[in-house]
């Protein structure tokens, strides 16, 4: 549950008919890659912050008293680093170079990856990737892909030391490789979050900081089944409509107010949450609108597709620090990001294309949270 996203698409299992137009298998076999996004886009390069090029900013005798109160206030940690809110309005600038937090701060700031592990995820182009922590959902082999595509795709699970755990105990053991069926399973050690929702945003938002020399990537929520080709997917949402970021509309709700009513009535956040993060975003100007940009305002975020290019990291970062700044709800901030990046090149899918390229199965079973602050959150304070 930590790794999956709100809403639940009830599909079943075996369906007569597509919504999207799908390339045939023989087609996908033949397709090349594109060299490159040809959209012009004003991000060109993408600077992370770290406590490396921070250290004069954050280490000062003056900074000290601040920093401990901003940790203690907030879920920033050494992880994220300790963005500031002028800080955060200069990472909504759209510049050809930017300078932004994007999580991996400080090397003591926890989500530690074996070296073999690390090197595996160098090697990928291409990711279809998952993640399950404090022992949440089983792991569901992916379907429908063409042969020719196995040896260009690296599907990626994210699990911590309780998942392993839960599943050997299941009989569920990785192999000597890392494998169980298609899946690389990389384990996480020090989580640096006590939420595990916020800790799975790690894998799911900061893809191109896990696997930098990929080129795309597909993020498929822990209680779906990924029941189509990865290059058929990338060719459908992306490259047939010149997109870098492809993402569902929500299938519910279309107006970030209402978003805000509907988690709180089902009490996936507090009221006292909810009105801090929506009051911020009133104080910014952001409008009440079904429609942003011409885009239906709220996504389902549950499978995300995209290039990994400077413009689609920009926004993804931005979006990332919104989820530990205010709720860990994606669907709230993801207007918001969406308003003040204005990125080009986003594809909005519908619901039912959604459904075509997953099966829902649902949860497994409930989140373990994390019971002591051992990692880089204790550390902060």
């Amino acid at each position: 549950m930590a790794c999956a996203s709100v809403s639940a698409s009830l599909s079943p299992l075996l369906r007569s008919e597509s919504c999207l137009n799908f390339l045939s298998p023989r087609s996908i076999e033949d397709l090349v890659f594109p060299g490159g996004t040809k959209l012009d886009s004003v991000v060109k390069r993408i600077i992370y912050k770290s406590d490396d090029n921070d250290y004069d900013t954050y280490h000062s005798e003056a900074n000290s008293t601040y920093l401990l109160q901003h940790a203690e206030a907030t879920r920033f940690n050494l992880f994220t680093g300790f963005q500031t809110l002028p800080e955060r309005e200069e990472s909504f600038k759209v510049n050809e170079t930017v300078n932004v937090h994007c999580g991996f701060y400080s090397d003591n700031g926890g989500f530690k990856i074996s070296d073999i592990d690390m090197r595996y995820m160098r090697s990928c182009k291409v990711v279809v990737s998952t993640c399950a922590f404090g022992g949440g959902d089983d792991l569901y082999q992916p379907i429908g892909m063409v042969n020719s595509s196995i040896g260009k795709v690296c599907y990626v699970a994210f699990w911590d030391e309780v998942t392993l755990s839960t599943q050997e105990s299941e009989g569920k053991v990785v192999d000597g490789n890392g494998i169980i069926g298609r899946w690389r399973i990389i384990v996480v050690r020090s989580l640096p979050f006590v939420d595990q929702r916020l800790n799975g945003k790690i894998p799911k938002m900061l893809t191109h900081r896990l696997f930098p020399e990929a080129r795309y990537s597909i993020w498929v929520d822990s209680k779906y089944q990924f029941r189509r080709d990865p290059i058929g997917v990338l060719e459908a949402l992306l490259w047939r409509t010149n997109s870098t970021f492809a993402i569902s509309e929500h299938g519910a709700r279309s107006n970030i107010y209402d978003e805000g009513k509907a988690i709180v009535q089902k009490h996936k956040a507090t009221p006292e949450e909810v009105e801090v993060q929506l009051t911020q975003y009133r104080k910014d100007g952001m409008p009440d609108e079904k429609r942003l940009h011409g885009l239906k305002a709220l996504s389902e975020a549950s499978v995300i597709v995209r290039e990994l290019a400077p413009v689609t990291n920009h926004f993804m970062c931005a979006w990332f620090n919104e989820v530990v700044r205010f709720t860990s709800r994606d669907q709230l901030s993801f207007p918001y990001v969406l308003w003040r990046l204005n990125m080009p090149g986003i594809n909005m899918f519908t619901v039912c294309t959604r459904r075509d390229l997953v099966n829902s199965l649902g949860h497994t079973r409930k989140v373990k949270p994390l019971l002591t602050q051992t990692n880089s959150e204790s550390s902060a304070m």
